[in-house]
């Protein structure tokens, strides 16, 4: 396992070129750019703020003000929504370069991880400005907890990561897996506390929670924003999934690399 990331980043260089080059392909005919990534996260907590805060009238108070919590679960949802989508993608969109380059195979799942995890970043200043709002007009405030922020950002990269890794070389062989991914992503997009809070499921439906590693890599995120206590047990199992999808993924692709190759 040592030697393959020693190995990747020894390509580091042509992994920035390649995540470089996947950017401007998205944005190319694009007139808004990499505006659609603030634009469909936006949308989308407009309308579950609408239907839960203003017609279901939610009635649990916590994490107030709703939008910016909404906001706060569907940003960091989207890149790992994209990513795996992609991910699981990344050998047979580029088959003829993984076939005929001498780069590490992992570098065509880790450059995608890394664009979506860009496209991430630019669009935290539109939540920054939305937090700017809500602390002027006083309703939340910020405290010590935002230093677990970056925490989280790494950890959803190491997940992601590791799930890519698994995914990409299954996807070669079966070309049903991007049908399952698809359904697992809506599947799983309810089952992660994005538009409701970890507390408000049932006592048993939190503990299945917590074996979501998303759930409490969200938990990092929001914290804080908010004043509501930090769940340490989805943060313990989130920690320890995120890593055990990256090492069960790392042994996966090789094992599975030399098959790859041939199907390809």
């Amino acid at each position: 396992m040592q030697e393959r990331f020693a190995r990747i980043w020894a390509f580091r260089s042509i992994l920035g070129t390649l995540v470089q080059r996947d950017l401007r392909v998205r944005y190319a005919r694009s007139w808004l750019g990499y505006l659609w990534t603030i634009i469909d996260p936006l949308a989308m907590a407009l309308i579950y703020f609408l239907v839960f805060a203003v017609i279901f009238h939610r009635t649990d108070k916590s994490h107030t003000p709703y939008f910016l919590f909404l906001l706060l679960g569907l940003l960091p949802w989207q890149w790992f929504n994209a990513s795996v989508n992609e991910t699981a993608r990344a050998l047979v969109a580029e088959a003829k370069l993984v076939r005929s380059t001498n780069l590490p195979r992992e570098l065509w799942v880790v450059r995608v991880v890394i664009a979506k995890g860009i496209e991430f970043l630019l669009s935290l200043p539109v939540l920054f400005a939305f937090v700017l709002v809500y602390v002027l007009l006083g309703e939340t405030r910020l405290n010590w907890r935002l230093i677990l922020f970056p925490v989280a950002l790494v950890l959803q990269f190491v997940l992601q990561t590791g799930i890519g890794l698994l995914l990409a070389p299954a996807t070669v062989l079966a070309d049903d897996t991007i049908r399952v991914v698809r359904i697992a992503l809506r599947m799983l997009f309810y089952g992660t506390p994005i538009i409701y809070t970890l507390h408000e499921a049932p006592q048993w439906l939190q503990t299945a929670l917590w074996f979501n590693p998303m759930s409490g890599i969200l938990e990092l995120y929001r914290a804080g924003f908010f004043k509501e206590h930090l769940q340490v047990a989805p943060l313990v199992v989130g920690t320890l999934m995120s890593f055990g999808f990256l090492a069960w993924g790392v042994v996966t692709f090789a094992r599975m690399e030399r098959a790859v190759l041939k199907e390809i």
